[in-house]
């Protein structure tokens, strides 16, 4: 598909193209020509995938826009009709999301509520449209707040489009994104940007092709194929999802990163080593922080946030979660994902008012826990799959162990729940998975994150070799190339 990064074609094709022809055009002083054409070039990235969709997302681009004027036009005298104009945009976005990506879901429960038997729809979700209607709902939000200046029908279509953030985030807002685009600066070659936009996107291609496609194997086999699992590879199998969607994740938001840096572009920081979080607050400061932003910002704060006393930010807490959850995905394990950290933000909010602090190492632990088990409910396609992997990763009946454990430590054998045999066989694993999570887990908790690595970067033949290499191994990997899990939501 030319629409992922990881691919021959957008790396060897579509972007030199851009880039050259964008800075080419700048280079003429033909700066509006220049927009225009990066308009154009990220709506053929995006229509690529279905040209189908392109009238729904320039339709949105144009109905957002159009209201976001009349909002910032308003008399402030004429308050209702106001709110009247936002909640029409709001309800409007979220009833374009809604029909695509929960009719059938809507369907399916309807169907087991009523004893009925409705035809499903079968919708393919257009690509990007959670992302790209969170973005203009806070565009729209902002407008009525009088926030968003008069910026013209091109600045704002080149904000929404902008191919490097379009597809899977980071949710961008306008006061940091519009600016930069119309900077004398950003339209002049930068070769401190190339150096440091190739740097961390080779960082993020790595992350993908090399590190989360490979735990995803194991993964998958373990949540969608794996009929039963003993406790050691059940584990693997929910640390293998962990693994897989941080890096899956992670390393598009720098491939994104990096290749905003090639047009002089900075796109916010997405994650800050959130396993290392000690707590679940913590982690939502550290995790898709643009989303938590855009769900602190335009959800909680306006259901009141922490303003009307314990019991209401505690439901405002949950409820926005749940949002959350249910934006990522149509199903109850996505609710459920939801509800499990908002009910988790509850508590740590509850326990802070006793004052009780517990070492670090147990604070980590406790926390990195909850969010690997509260990932099998994201990855889950059904609750009997999230049954499975749970029931088997708390479950001594069978407990598979290498033989050669077995002659390290013979006292193993007086066990009849141990019995010695491969262990990794039901997921297609080996020895190599194990030592696989052992390493993440150093990389994730002892070294400095890709933002860390960005922030020292440093012009020497030693980046630029580490670069290089992680670069070249990354392209031999590009023949099994593989989806973004962000893409399905």
């Amino acid at each position: 598909m030319f629409v992922l990064f990881n691919s021959y074609l957008f790396i060897f094709i579509f972007l030199p193209l851009t880039f050259i022809i964008y800075f080419y055009l700048n280079y003429k002083k033909l700066t509006k020509v220049s927009s225009l054409f990066l308009i154009f070039a990220s709506l053929f990235f995006y229509s690529w995938w279905n040209i189908l969709y392109l009238p729904l997302i320039l339709g949105s681009i144009l109905f957002n826009y159009l209201i976001s004027k009349k909002l910032n036009k308003f008399n402030p005298k004429k308050l209702l009709s106001k709110k009247l104009l936002l909640t029409f945009g709001v309800i409007a976005n979220v009833t374009l999301l809604g029909y695509f990506k929960y009719t059938d879901f809507l369907i399916e429960n309807f169907n087991l509520l009523m004893h009925t038997q409705h035809q499903l729809l079968h919708l393919s979700l257009p690509l990007a449209i959670s992302f790209f209607t969170f973005q203009q709902i806070s565009y729209l939000i902002d407008s009525y707040h009088k926030r968003t200046g008069y910026y013209s029908f091109r600045e704002y279509t080149l904000f929404v489009t902008f191919f490097p953030q379009l597809i899977a985030g980071p949710i961008v807002h306008h006061q940091e994104m519009i600016p930069q685009f119309f900077k004398y600066n950003s339209t002049l070659k930068n070769y401190k940007n190339i150096a440091l936009g190739l740097f961390i996107f080779s960082i993020g291609l790595f992350k993908k092709v090399i590190i989360a496609d490979t735990f995803a194997s194991w993964a998958n086999q373990g949540f969608d194929i794996a009929t039963t699992l003993n406790l050691i590879v059940a584990w693997t199998v929910s640390l293998s999802y962990t693994f897989q969607l941080y890096f899956d994740f992670s390393g598009y938001t720098d491939m994104a990163i990096g290749l905003a840096l090639l047009f002089n572009i900075q796109l916010p920081i997405n994650f800050n080593s959130p396993y290392k979080s000690t707590d679940i607050q913590d982690f939502w400061r550290r995790w898709h922080i643009t989303l938590g932003r855009f769900l602190r910002d335009y959800i909680y704060i306006p259901l009141g946030g922490n303003q009307k006393g314990l019991l209401l930010t505690y439901l405002n807490l949950l409820i926005t979660f749940i949002i959350g959850g249910i934006w990522h995905g149509a199903g109850w394990t996505f609710v459920f994902w939801g509800f499990l950290h908002g009910m988790a933000l509850v508590i740590h909010r509850i326990w802070q008012q006793f004052g009780i602090k517990l070492w670090r190492w147990v604070a980590w632990l406790i926390t990195f826990n909850f969010i690997n088990i509260s990932w099998i409910f994201f990855r889950a396609k059904e609750w009997e799959d999230a049954i499975k992997i749970l029931k088997a990763m708390f479950s001594l009946e069978n407990i598979a162990i290498h033989p050669k454990v077995a002659q390290l430590f013979p006292f193993l054998n007086d066990y009849s729940n141990i019995h010695f045999s491969a262990v990794f066989p039901a997921i297609a694993g080996d020895g190599w998975t194990l030592i696989s999570i052992v390493i993440t887990f150093i990389i994730l908790l002892k070294t400095q994150n890709s933002m860390e690595k960005l922030k020292n970067f440093k012009h020497n033949y030693k980046t630029l070799l580490f670069t290089v290499v992680i670069f070249i191994i990354s392209l031999f990997s590009l023949n099994k190339v593989s989806d973004f899990l962000y893409f399905n939501f």
